[in-house]
């Protein structure tokens, strides 16, 4: 084979692969749309009269998420299986974002931990690498560790809204979560920086519940009530 010729089938490799990379930016442009409309919709939370639709915004939630399941199963199709790894980078901001999402839903339905089984089944992805697009867990801790700093901000409006036992429920979620990451041996740098915000959300929260406290108002209502 001529160097010529050598070169033209580099360039054959080269287009090809771009092709790829294309045909993925455009489905990741769509689960970054997807993600920014769910994250809108949850937003409303925060507002004063959030917290009474919270139910119906995760019921809505829930359904928004199938157009994210849509585009995950058209996202498998656009690369060869065995070079996940190759092209990951492409989808991994958007998929911890997702994983935040579904994260945070499942808290505001029951007020505890989606395990990382639970987010991907939301996400419509699998756990187990050998079973090809799956949610790592280095991805899922990301998203766990946002989740903690949306929470510090709906405990913070959760004040505003005169919900006042929310942030002490609020507080001892993120310290648990704050426990559970303090078992871990963080070797990802991006990930042990986003840890290192846990610290200001705990003392975030905790400075809500103090300022509670002080006030009077960190009391359940029944005890309140018989006061």
């Amino acid at each position: 084979m001529s160097v010529t010729e050598m070169f033209a089938d580099i360039q054959g490799f080269l287009s090809a692969d771009q092709d790829i990379r294309e045909d993925i930016r455009k489905v990741v442009q769509q689960l970054e749309q997807a993600a920014r409309e769910i994250l809108t919709l949850l937003q409303s939370v925060h507002q004063p009269t959030g917290f009474k639709e919270i139910p119906t915004k995760c019921a809505k939630a829930r359904e928004m998420f199938c157009t994210v399941r849509t585009h995950m199963a058209d996202l498998k199709t656009k690369f060869p299986a065995e070079q996940y790894y190759r092209f990951q980078e492409h989808w991994r901001f958007v998929l911890q974002r997702l994983a935040f999402l579904a994260t945070f839903v499942g808290y505001l339905e029951c007020e505890a931990l989606v395990t990382r089984e639970e987010a991907a089944k939301i996400i419509g992805i699998e756990v187990v690498r050998e079973e090809g697009f799956h949610l790592g867990v280095e991805d899922y801790l990301a998203g766990v560790l946002i989740m903690a700093s949306e929470l510090s901000r709906l405990a913070v409006n959760s004040v505003t809204a005169g919900d006042y036992s929310r942030p002490l429920r609020i507080s001892n979620f993120i310290n648990e979560l704050d426990s559970g990451f303090r078992l871990l041996n963080l070797k990802n740098d991006p990930l042990r920086k986003r840890y290192d915000g846990l610290k200001y959300d705990v003392k975030k929260i905790e400075e809500v519940v103090y300022d509670l406290s002080i006030r009077g108002l960190s009391k359940e209502p029944d005890n309140a009530g018989d006061k």
